[in-house]
């Protein structure tokens, strides 16, 4: 800058071209640049330079930098603004662009455009003279009457705005000590001007012009003000008039203007009261609640937490605080409910109408709280719908599996962003009743994590001594849960929490027996899928026989998800066949070639499969009903999945068969067994728990201190079983973690058919738990346990003889079909599991023993 009293923008100036904005000298303002020249000029002239001439700037508006080096520059601005760039802020999101802050120091004027790449450089000529901003005021006489009726202006705007605000008051300083000529360009980038307004002071170079076109826009805005303090005033005094005059205006102008929305959310709000008032809600709800009314009416509808108050005002009202239905408490017609839905869960049936007659005897009961524990597929969450159908009352679901957050369950404390209430709240306002059925399906599979315990949380929802008054985070007032039926499923109790399954009634719902999935199949299954493919029972037929094959061969599960998927596949096939018979219109031959009309009567099982299977008939319309037999079963759903492989795993020694309980189900499991030359070592293989692990060497060693009893002796014959030997345990499945002490007696039986060369029975399985005295304790899922193995065909079942009570709990049918051996010793088990006994030699000295 040239040296002097008189301050000097350089000659030559880079030029920033803009068209969003205008920068007026004195005035500040931020703008984005991501056009070609604009980057290459920050590049190369603001971030490169190290002195204060680099940072000087002409801005020129209203043109715009073309979007590629190669297009030419339109038409300049006459008139740019020189500035000062006091901040650069560079992002490469979403593109690579520049945000500047630039301050303008005075006008210029573009005499030539010296050079147009990389950036736009231009000669100029100083308009403003920048040492008039350091100096004193001029003489009023100077400024004349102009620039008195634009200060008096300028300060009754100001005066009009609440000088408690900072900026304000600093605003009203401003005016006192900043030159005249500067209060033009200054309070013209303050007021609420048009882009194209401030191009015009721009460009008006004369002090005296630019008076003259300021004023009027001071003027506006004063006027402005004066209407809006005038509107918000009339509407604090009279509410009602302008509630009631504001149709008029809506058909007069035929728009709805701002001060009309303020009105109408001014309504909304009263009838908002309105509603709290005439609700049923507590009295410390409704408390809280007008409370929160009266914060409203003060809030502006701009602040965000006015949305945030207003959606829990409204919250509180929807939700149903003495809403209920009537029970339907006739026994017999609830019997019928329950017998229409579901098949066998007599439990489950015994204990809903236990609950009604209770009803019925005493109005206020509290709603129990269940928990159905069984393996998946047998009907625990369709059940408590049938359950709400049959008490008349809504039913609500909530999915618990996978759940990490205790703020489900009890909501978010209305001081977080996006707070909402719980799963549980929000179930009763979707109800809208506060006595439906919930089901929390899934309990066993709450997860933790670090924003808490969720199944902590619902130790207050289930707890019927303290869910009266369970407080949601985001409520933060207490409601009444003791009217709603709690219903919780789960695979297993193993994952459930002791202090939430203390709070629960615990319901074993076990597997299906054989004939109960064949009635289930029949009653419920088949019609379902015969509705979902459009097809009748005219056009086909599954016998009895064709679903115990699908049963026994192509699945083997506790429930009846497989055995509907594979109804599903039947049907599907069907349709095929049916659909493809609705398009022809030749008769089937296999009517002509065949015994007449006897053949079209009576179908043998081998010319059905015929007509689903073989592909010479496809272009022949199926024969009405399709018959489903053994042979269809292999051409639709392929080979059976699982074959009878128990004879054939038991055909040599050191194999056999335990039962276990799996969350799915039971199961029956091989252990198998061999021995090697060795050091005396047991080798333990399948993913073993350490307490199967325990019970493998409990096994070997009763077999060693037994050995003498029942001649059991190694590969060199001596009595010691471990003496120059190794013994190699297998529980096969390997992929399956394996733990419980129930496969102890399964263990020592292997060991002993394998010591003694002798065969396990084939149609044996065996479950519980040993000891070193050789005495067998109960275990449990005794039920489970033995349907599985009636599932795989087995015949006989050793448990514990303290077992016995849970044979109760079994189907007569398939208690007639096996034999159930008590044991209470190991000696009962080995003579049970392989024929003849095993008791040898040393019988005498059996009989004799304290065991």
């Amino acid at each position: 800058m040239a040296a002097g009293s008189a301050i000097q923008i350089p000659s030559r100036l880079p030029l920033l071209l803009t068209h969003e904005s205008v920068l007026l000298p004195g005035s500040t303002m931020r703008t984005s640049v991501d056009s070609p020249r604009n980057m290459q000029l920050v590049r190369s002239r603001l971030l490169k330079g190290t002195s204060l001439r680099s940072t000087i700037i002409g801005v020129i508006p209203n043109t715009s930098d073309p979007t590629s080096d190669c297009d030419d520059l339109p038409n300049l601005h006459r008139i740019g603004t020189a500035a000062l760039a006091v901040q650069v802020v560079g992002s490469n999101w979403p593109k690579p662009h520049y945000t500047l802050l630039v301050t303008g120091l005075c006008r210029f004027q573009i005499l030539q455009l010296l050079k147009e790449k990389p950036y736009p450089v231009a000669e100029v000529q100083q308009l403003d003279r920048l040492e008039q901003f350091t100096n004193g005021h001029k003489s009023e006489e100077e400024l004349g009457e102009l620039s008195e009726q634009f200060y008096k202006y300028a300060v009754q705007l100001v005066e009009m705005l609440d000088m408690s605000v900072p900026a304000v008051a600093k605003l009203r300083r401003l005016l006192d000590n900043l030159p005249r000529e500067a209060l033009p360009d200054i309070l013209t980038s303050i007021i609420r001007t048009t882009n194209q307004e401030k191009l015009q002071i721009l460009d008006a170079v004369r002090l005296e012009e630019r008076f003259k076109m300021t004023i009027p826009l001071l003027v506006r805005q004063i006027e402005g003000l004066k209407l809006l303090q005038k509107t918000r005033k009339s509407k604090q005094d009279d509410d009602k008039r302008v509630v009631a005059i504001r149709p008029n205006r809506r058909i007069s102008h035929g728009s709805i203007t701002e001060d009309e929305e303020e009105e109408e959310d001014h309504d909304d709000v009263v009838m908002l009261e309105k509603k709290i008032r005439t609700s049923s809600m507590s009295e410390q709800a409704l408390k809280v609640c007008l409370k929160e009314i009266k914060r409203l009416k003060k809030m502006p509808q701009s602040m965000p937490e006015y949305a945030l108050t207003r959606n829990y005002l409204e919250l509180m009202v929807e939700l149903p605080w003495n809403k209920s239905t009537k029970d339907r408490l006739e026994i017999r017609a609830a019997r019928i409910v329950l017998d229409n839905d579901h098949y066998a869960m007599e439990k489950l049936k015994k204990r809903v109408l236990e609950y009604l007659a209770v009803r019925q005897l005493k109005n206020n009961l509290k709603g129990p709280i269940l928990c159905f524990v069984g393996p998946p597929g047998v009907g625990k969450t369709s059940v408590g719908r049938s359950i709400a159908k049959t008490l008349g009352r809504e039913f609500h679901r909530i999915a618990l599996g996978g759940v990490c957050d205790q703020s489900d369950i009890r909501g978010h404390r209305r001081t977080y962003v996006g707070s909402m209430p719980g799963r549980i709240i929000n179930g009763l306002k979707t109800v809208g009743v506060n006595n439906p059925v919930f089901l929390l399906d899934e309990v066993d599979k709450l997860a933790k994590s670090l924003q808490g315990d969720p199944a902590a949380a619902l130790l207050e929802v289930l707890d019927p001594e303290q869910n009266h008054s369970f407080t949601d985070h985001y409520l933060n007032v207490a409601f009444d849960l003791s009217q709603v039926l709690f219903i919780a499923t789960a695979n297993t109790t193993a994952t459930i929490p002791p202090a939430l399954l203390d709070r629960m009634e615990v319901i074993q719902v076990p597997g299906y027996t054989q004939e109960e999935k064949i009635e289930i199949a029949h009653r419920h299954l088949i019609p379902k899928q015969l509705e979902q493919h459009g097809l009748t029972p005219q056009q086909i037929q599954i016998p009895q026989v064709t679903t115990l094959g699908i049963i026994t061969r192509y699945t083997r599960e506790a429930g009846v998800r497989a055995l509907d998927r594979k109804l599903g596949a039947i049907c599907r096939a069907v349709a095929v066949k049916v659909a493809e018979g609705q398009h022809k219109e030749a008769k089937p031959d296999r009517a002509e070639v065949g015994e007449g009309e006897d053949c079209k009567e009576h179908i043998t099982e081998d010319a059905k499969p015929e007509s689903i299977s073989d592909t010479a008939d496809l272009a022949l319309p199926p024969e009405m009903p399709i018959l489903i037999d053994f042979h269809a079963l292999k051409d639709i759903l392929g080979p059976p999945m699982y074959d009878m492989e128990v004879s054939e795993r038991l055909s040599q020694p050191g194999v056999a068969i335990g039962l276990a309980w799996t969350p799915l189900g039971g199961e029956i499991m091989f252990v198998e067994a061999s021995r090697m030359d060795g050091e005396g070592q047991l080798t333990l293989t399948g993913q073993l728990g350490d307490v199967m692990k325990e019970s493998a060497h409990l096994a070997i060693s009763w077999l060693r201190s037994n050995a003498k009893r029942y001649q059991l002796t190694n590969a060199s014959g001596s009595f010691d079983l471990l003496d120059n030997t190794d013994i190699h345990l297998h529980f096969p499945a390997g992929a399956v973690t394996k733990d419980g002490p129930s496969a102890g007696v399964t263990i020592v039986t292997c060991l002993a058919s394998l010591f003694s060369g002798r065969l396990v029975c084939s149609d044996v399985a065996m479950t519980g738990e040993i000891t070193l005295r050789g005495l067998v304790l109960p275990v449990g899922g005794i039920k489970d346990k033995v349907l599985a193995a009636h599932r795989a065909g087995l015949k006989r079942i050793i448990i514990p003889q303290r077992n016995e009570k849970d044979l109760e709990e079994i189907a007569v049918p398939v208690r007639q079909d096996l034999t159930f051996v008590l044991a209470g010793c190991l000696d009962e088990v080995l003579n049970a599991a392989f024929d003849g006994g095993f008791a040898g030699r040393a019988r005498l000295e059996q009989l004799n023993s304290k065991l």
